[in-house]
């Protein structure tokens, strides 16, 4: 089983590249040409480096690159200056997620493939309805405005969720939802839940990193857990017990 890493040298990224590779999976990692993995996740044989940015491959290349993928994991997410905030591709991950989901259905053969989309616990599962407090909405509503990020991760799960569907024959996805982002240096208890149980604004859980990277990596590499969440929005929480 092979999956592709899209922002594998992220905080998160490369956790998942590592769990992967621990688990004795093959990864290709997309990765910009002027950054890199560690040393030790290089030396793996199971690691695949390719370097380009996705804004400027070509469909071919995209498609190239996809095709002997059976899962892609997505991690992608803007760089916290600016310039990674204001600056362009705005849509950084709607369009990456566009790209690579289409490029799958365009792949030569017929095989069935597993997206997961790191997403936030920030943004709400329009199918089922989340109640939210008027003071989230507002809060929200400007984030949506002033935050191109934030309205990308939106943006992102909203293609998947209406787009894709839950019901497509090529393409099966899952949008994780983590909350308030921690670093940890090992995986501990965690809790997914169908729906936020706090409030992202003004209650704010916290989830490492490396827990995310676990959940997602477990996703695929478990059938029972995916069926789980396949077609759904899990929200993590590191646990409390």
């Amino acid at each position: 089983m092979t999956t592709l890493v899209l922002g594998a040298t992220g905080a998160t990224g490369r956790l998942v590249v590592d769990q992967l590779l621990q688990q004795g999976q093959k990864v290709t990692a997309l990765v910009r040409p002027q950054s890199s993995l560690s040393e030790e996740l290089l030396g793996n044989p199971d690691l695949e480096l390719a370097k380009a940015e996705i804004s400027s491959m070509s469909e071919t290349e995209i498609q190239t690159l996809v095709a002997p993928c059976d899962n892609i994991i997505c991690c992608l997410g803007h760089n916290l200056s600016f310039k990674g905030v204001y600056g362009h591709p705005r849509l950084l991950v709607t369009q990456a997620i566009k790209r690579v989901c289409e490029a799958a259905k365009l792949a030569p053969g017929t095989k069935e493939r597993k997206v997961v989309l790191m997403n936030t616990s920030g943004n709400h599962n329009r199918n089922l309805n989340e109640p939210r407090a008027f003071k989230h909405k507002l809060v929200m509503g400007l984030l949506h405005v002033l935050l191109p990020p934030h309205r990308d991760n939106v943006k992102a799960a909203e293609f998947l969720r209406k787009e894709i569907g839950p019901d497509d024959d090529n393409l099966q996805w899952v949008i994780v939802r983590p909350d308030n982002l921690t670093d940890a240096e090992e995986v501990t208890e965690y809790d997914s839940f169908e729906s936020p149980i706090r409030d992202a604004i003004f209650d704010a859980g916290q989830t490492s990193r490396i827990n995310v990277a676990h959940f997602m990596t477990e996703l695929i590499s478990k059938p029972e857990l995916w069926q789980q969440w396949c077609g759904k929005m899990p929200v993590l929480y590191n646990s409390q017990r």
